[in-house]
């Protein structure tokens, strides 16, 4: 995965961002103190649009009908055109807001209050839809396609595939080259939001280019296409599927045949697709925290509301000690959850270069905590929680899929916590194979390799201090967290020690899994919690020290105050169990009971259950899913699926017969622009 993304991205940023220092038990205050506000004309800005979005989401907004009928109305879509919302990220020129990445996120926080399927569709939209557009287009692109989706038409991200969920690498969708510079493009897309009505597609395909040598296609990097609904060969056959959550959205489904793009169309540069696609999740992940934030924040107030006033035994609930942890733990989480979202999109508006981690960290956080709180605030409200009425019941549902999309939590984790500590992996590596024995090489070699580098003092220079802590339990001291507000020394202190034990049980887990530490990922995913926990500790941390230095005061402050204090206590012993889990846990009888687990399941007939379409088992391998009584939401063209493939293929395009057709003369017409296909009416759906 690592080496996936730096042939996509290109070699890591020089200089380490925050949670890569904090993984060798650094503290970079610069980096996140103080804490980032947006300037004065900027948040003047934001305001006066948000006063005029809360008017609307708050009197006009259909949001129970949205979700009733599995559409966003097109006078909606309309609407917020108008107030500017869905351009927002667009520069003034090309006809948007040129808001900033900060202010951006606070109008998806309040959509998400409201609505998740209206913050889903305006984060689709603009975090990938058009921001490729916004970031690598070209001038002639932007001039030509911004004003567009800044003002009329919605964007789409055509990424995923039958077989490309979280492995964006393994794009099976190509494109060729032609001898006059243009790109055939060919393949399937799925889960592409707002595809079916949209006016421009970004779609990531192979880049395939013949061998000098051989004159075989070879895969050369992926390419970021602009395509538009208009050019021959571009088929939504299914416009959406009916869903649990986020209802109103709709994920087209899209093949694309023999599709002659433009060489005007690439974005960025040829085989550089995938750095542009990883580029714009990295603001996807902030948006979708954005509304989950939104929506975990109502949950609690809702929640809190019902337990101040709901009666039971003579007494509110909110009397009872258990329920009284539940709004605390709802309270720590969604302060932590606000400051860690705001920190990131600080991050992000001052151009920060080494910001991975911390996006996928706080699209972890946020989608796995906001949940949690919404859950926390339906059992306060029990049986009335779960009344379609009282709305709790959506924003359960919608805000499920967050820890899915945009990269699974569980892909997050192994990511944070390779990415996180590379470097300094790298350094223990270069150890062990200069003075460790290597049973593959002869006595010889080993001891004259051992025996040079013990003898060369740059290695001893980091080998000694590794020695030590690995062998001798000697840490290196806490990095001082300095220039805190006085109020905050306990917690900055007890930041700093966290610190330092997160690099030393990195260097721990490391010694003691060794290569098995690649495939253990139980143990990847305690050090990367306890490093999502530090990041959510210091953005709580530098939060809290703006609002003491800004003189903040009364019921909203005292109510931070003290769900920041319980923060830190809190964390601090979910940290230190996840220490004493990296030594002492029952992850091999784990493994065990799943291997059994696993063997049993082979016993079962696939015919009774559910198999996905890309498995190598073949499409028809499990029972097909009833339709009769379940929506469908088909398009225009033939449904790939149906027609007689190999088992997993996506498409039953060959990429040689396709270059075989290339060759021949072909009749385009005139070259007017034939009529795009007319968006299918949702009403009739």
């Amino acid at each position: 995965m690592i080496q996936n993304i730096e042939a996509m991205m290109g070699p890591e940023p020089e200089d380490m961002g925050f949670i890569k220092n904090a993984f060798w038990g650094r503290f970079r205050g610069d980096l996140v103190f103080p804490y980032p506000q947006e300037g004065e004309e900027e948040r003047e800005r934001c305001d006066a649009l948000l006063e005029e979005l809360e008017e609307y989401l708050e009197t006009e907004h259909p949001r129970v009908e949205i979700d009733q009928e599995q559409y966003i109305p097109d006078w909606v879509i309309d609407r917020l055109f108008d107030m500017g919302v869905m351009g927002m990220i667009i520069p003034k020129e090309y006809g948007g807001l040129g808001l900033g990445v900060t202010s951006y996120n606070r109008v998806l926080e309040l959509i998400g209050r409201y609505c998740a399927s209206t913050a889903v569709m305006v984060s689709a939209h603009q975090s990938i839809g058009c921001k490729a557009l916004v970031m690598f287009g070209t001038e002639e692109q932007k001039e030509k396609y911004l004003p567009m989706v800044a003002q009329e038409k919605l964007s789409a991200f055509c990424l995923s595939e039958p077989n490309v969920g979280s492995d964006a690498a393994a794009q099976e969708s190509f494109s060729v080259k032609t001898d006059d510079g243009d790109y055939v493009l060919n393949g399937e897309k799925k889960w592409s939001t707002s595809g079916a009505m949209s006016g421009l597609f970004t779609v990531m395909c192979k880049n395939m280019v013949p061998n000098p040598d051989t004159g075989e296609l070879e895969q050369k990097g992926v390419n970021a296409l602009i395509v538009t609904p208009d050019m021959e060969g571009v088929e939504i056959f299914e416009n959406n599927r009916a869903k649990t959550g986020i209802r109103g959205t709709w994920q087209a489904r899209f093949r694309f045949n023999d599709v002659r793009v433009p060489k005007e169309n690439v974005l960025h540069e040829e085989g550089s697709g995938l750095k542009v696609a990883l580029s714009c999740l990295n603001y996807g992940r902030c948006t979708l925290s954005a509304g989950v934030t939104g929506a975990a924040k109502a949950a609690k107030e809702q929640g809190i509301k019902w337990a101040q006033t709901r009666y039971q035994f003579e007494r509110p609930l909110a009397d009872f000690e258990l329920v009284q942890q539940k709004i605390a733990r709802m309270s720590a989480v969604t302060y932590a959850m606000d400051a860690m979202l705001y920190m990131m999109t600080g991050l992000l508006d001052r151009g920060e270069k080494d910001i991975m981690v911390e996006t996928a960290i706080t699209k972890v956080f946020c989608s796995e905590f906001g949940w949690k709180v919404i859950d926390e605030a339906m059992q306060i409200m029990g049986g009335e929680g779960y009344m379609t009425e009282h709305e709790l019941e959506r924003a359960w549902r919608d805000n499920r899929i967050h820890s899915i999309v945009e990269g699974s939590n569980e892909v997050m984790q192994s990511f944070i916590f390779a990415y996180g500590g590379k470097q300094l992996a790298e350094k223990m590596v270069s150890i062990q194979e200069a003075l460790l024995w290597d049973t593959d090489e002869s006595v010889g070699e080993n001891l004259t390799r051992i025996l040079t580098a013990a003898t060369t003092p740059a290695v001893l220079k980091k080998a000694l201090p590794m020695g030590a802590q690995l062998f001798l339990g000697l840490k290196p001291g806490a990095p001082e967290v300095q220039g805190v507000h006085p109020a905050l020394q306990e917690q900055a202190d007890t930041l700093a020690r966290l610190i330092q034990k997160h690099s030393h049980y990195f260097k721990l887990v490391s010694k003691w899994e060794r290569e098995d530490v690649v495939k253990h990922q139980a143990q990847q995913a305690r050090v990367a919690n306890n490093a999502i926990y530090l990041f959510a500790l210091t953005s709580s941390l530098s939060k809290m020290d703006d609002q003491l230095r800004s003189g903040e005061f009364g019921p909203e402050f005292e109510r931070d105050r003290a769900a920041f204090e319980y923060l830190f206590e809190w964390f601090d012993r979910k940290i230190h169990r996840n220490f004493g889990e990296m030594r002492d846990n029952a992850d091999e009888s784990m493994r065990e009971a799943a291997e059994a687990a696993r063997a049993h399941s082979d016993t079962l007939p696939n015919k009774e259950f559910y198999i996905h379409e890309g498995s190598p088992l073949g499409r028809d391998a499990g029972k097909q899913p009833p339709h009769e009584h379940i929506p469908q939401f088909d398009g225009e063209g033939d449904d790939p699926r149906k027609a007689d493939r190999e088992p997993g293929e996506t498409y039953d395009l060959d990429v040689d017969e396709v270059v075989d057709e290339m060759s021949e003369p072909v009749d385009r017409g005139d070259g007017a622009p034939e009529e795009s296909t007319p968006t299918p009416d949702r009403d009739d759906a």
